[in-house]
């Protein structure tokens, strides 16, 4: 039995409970511990069935009394860095960030102290969600390195489970802004196709079969300004988030987004000043305060380079209507050129 100086919870498992598994009616009876929790408390070997340690999958009953307590969260190895960010909201559950383009999110193998996750431990000092074990911001989401926008962080545990529990149940909405090769033929539609690991170049995805490993993927789009027949400015409401899917699905519609050469966008002559980056914008994502209910509409503005591509774009537009306008039809052009017909009569005397 536990001593007296234990400071393991005693759980008495109630009435109506017959051979389920541990972890499964512990996290039931007390939800405001994440399945993570859990799972880290069963590992460490912080979960007993009397005075013995059991598994998370062992069978208990009514009248069983477990006994836990949790593991204490580790502090990160990484250092907090004090970088500047603009911040859309924030309080003591969760902050959501408007991130520039080039920031990663998560440090890794090839990248610096210059990441997301640097700069939130120094802006999130002693306030940060340990889900997972480890003192960390609680990033939810992500967003390509070159892709500018609206990310959300949390700061509590709390907040983590229910944000987490938004994005996985597709709750939320999430819009873009893209930048776009050519003009679609429609107005607005909306691709349906499953998104995998590209086979032949395993940094890329593609437009992949579910039998071969593709996940389901939805992106709506619509048009909101054309540029001559030069580029497009295409507003994505994505329902789910898989690995570059605004990008393999509006190339699947035959419209690379400006600056993404990875997956084949090629320099445009027209254009002056050439996109240094994929031109990509979570412009707007609107969610359900995971601690107070409200609704929470958060928007980023367009970034700087994003709005001198539009300005560039509109300019070259203009020029080429111009041009054309001052150019002779071609029907003008046939009639010029045409030789006059003479029909001459023979005089008969």
């Amino acid at each position: 039995m536990p001593s007296s100086d234990d400071p393991s919870t005693q759980y008495l498992v109630p009435a109506g409970v017959r051979r389920q598994r541990a972890d499964k009616v512990l996290a039931g009876a007390f939800p405001e511990h994440s399945r993570m929790a859990w799972q880290r408390a069963f590992a460490a070997g912080l979960v007993r069935l009397g005075p013995r340690a059991i598994e998370r999958s062992q069978s208990v009953s009514t009248g069983d009394t477990l006994a836990y307590s949790f593991p204490d969260t580790r502090p990160t190895d990484l250092r907090p860095v004090k970088i500047p960010l603009d911040v859309l909201f924030e309080d003591k559950h969760l902050l959501a960030v408007n991130k520039a383009a080039g920031m990663v999110v998560h440090p890794g193998a090839a990248t610096g102290e210059d990441t997301l996750v640097h700069a939130l431990l120094a802006h999130c000092a002693g306030s940060l969600s340990g889900i997972g074990g480890v003192e960390r911001p609680g990033i939810v989401h992500r967003l390509d390195r070159e892709t500018s926008g609206v990310i959300l962080v949390a700061k509590t545990d709390a907040a983590h489970r229910g944000l987490a529990a938004q994005f996985s149940e597709r709750s939320l909405r999430k819009e873009y802004m893209a930048l776009v090769s050519g003009v679609p033929s429609l107005m607005s539609g909306s691709i349906r196709k499953a998104i995998g690991r590209n086979p032949n170049h395993r940094h890329k995805m593609g437009v992949v079969e579910p039998e071969d490993g593709g996940r389901d993927a939805r992106t709506d789009w619509e048009i909101v300004e054309t540029f001559g027949q030069i580029g497009t400015l295409v507003r994505c409401l994505i329902h789910t988030g898989r690995t570059h899917q605004i990008r393999v699905h509006l190339k699947d519609l035959g419209h690379i987004i400006l600056g993404d050469e990875v997956y084949g966008w090629k320099p445009d002559a027209r254009l002056k000043v050439q996109p240094d980056r994929v031109m990509l914008h979570a412009e707007r994502l609107v969610v359900t305060h995971p601690v107070t209910g409200k609704v929470l509409d958060l928007r980023a503005p367009l970034p700087k380079d994003f709005a001198a591509q539009l300005k560039q774009l509109r300019t070259v537009a203009k020029k080429v209507v111009q041009a054309q306008a001052r150019k002779p039809s071609a029907s003008a052009l046939q009639a010029a050129r045409a030789k006059p017909t003479f029909h001459v009569h023979e005089r008969r005397d």
